[in-house]
This record gives C-alpha cells, sequence and structure tokens, in this order.
C-alpha cells in the first residue's frame, strides 16, 4: 500500500508519517502461517504530524483520546492470509477511524417548548389511564 493515505477529500497523511510493522499471524495460512509475517500494523503519530491542521488535530486527540498511546494512532489487521491484503485492510481500517474522529461535531438540539395539541393529548392519556384504572375498582357502596 505504498503512497498517501486518503483520509477525507480534505485530509490526505503522506506515506512518510505512517509507519508500518509486520509479525507472524495467528489463524489461516496452514504451514505457511509459520514463516510469512503477515500480520500489519500501522502506526500514524496524531499529536506531530503535519497533515492535520490545528484544530482538527485538536479535535483527533480528543476524541481518539483512549486510543492514542503517546499521541501515537495503532491498528492492526491480520484477518487475510496474505500481507499486501492485511496492508489494505490496516490502511481502510486506520483512515476509518481518522475519518470518524475528523468529522465535524454535530450541531446541538436547540431545546423547545411543548406544543399545547401535544400536552393536551398527554393529559387526555393520563386522564384516560387514570378513568381506566378507576373502573376496575370495586364499587363503592
Amino acid at each position: 500500500m505504498p503512497g498517501p493515505l486518503r483520509v477525507t477529500r480534505d485530509v490526505t497523511i503522506p506515506e512518510h508519517e505512517l509507519r508500518w510493522r509486520f509479525s507472524r499471524s495467528s489463524g489461516p495460512g496452514g504451514q505457511s502461517v509459520n514463516t510469512t509475517d503477515s500480520r500489519v500494523g500501522l502506526s500514524f503519530d496524531v499529536v506531530r504530524s503535519a497533515a492535520l491542521s490545528d484544530p482538527l488535530r485538536a479535535r483527533a486527540v480528543q476524541r481518539l483520546g483512549a486510543r492514542l498511546v503517546d499521541g501515537v494512532l495503532t491498528v492492526a489487521a491480520s484477518e487475510h492470509r496474505s500481507q499486501w491484503r492485511n496492508r489494505q485492510a490496516a490502511a481502510d481500517r486506520l483512515a476509518a477511524v481518522l475519518r470518524d474522529a475528523l468529522r465535524p461535531p454535530s450541531r446541538s438540539r436547540r431545546p423547545t417548548q411543548p406544543t399545547r395539541g401535544s400536552q393536551r393529548r398527554r393529559l387526555d392519556s393520563k386522564r384516560q389511564r387514570g378513568e381506566v384504572k378507576r373502573l376496575r375498582r370495586d364499587p363503592e357502596e
């Protein structure tokens, strides 16, 4: 997966800011699993990256706080038998995590007053429920 990693339309991480690590994988692969380094780890230093603007970096650090170790975000992929497919999976996973972290904050809900109709419907249903319960009681003498 050489080349820059495109996260969003505006954010692309240059190749030199990504660090790839390869190791032995568990899982499928037969006898060759013991001889090939098919597990892929991909690391990206969010805090020191020049690819992110200051506001985007702050947003990413705030949202990814639990996943960062010394400011570095790491993802791993070992579900495929080949290193090449694991590299693609790790790159896709890193891009998805960063895309989610860099997403602009959602607009907060503006509090509104309940409408007169909704208040009336709520009180009518409460009255009706109370009437049902009253009718269940034994008749008073």
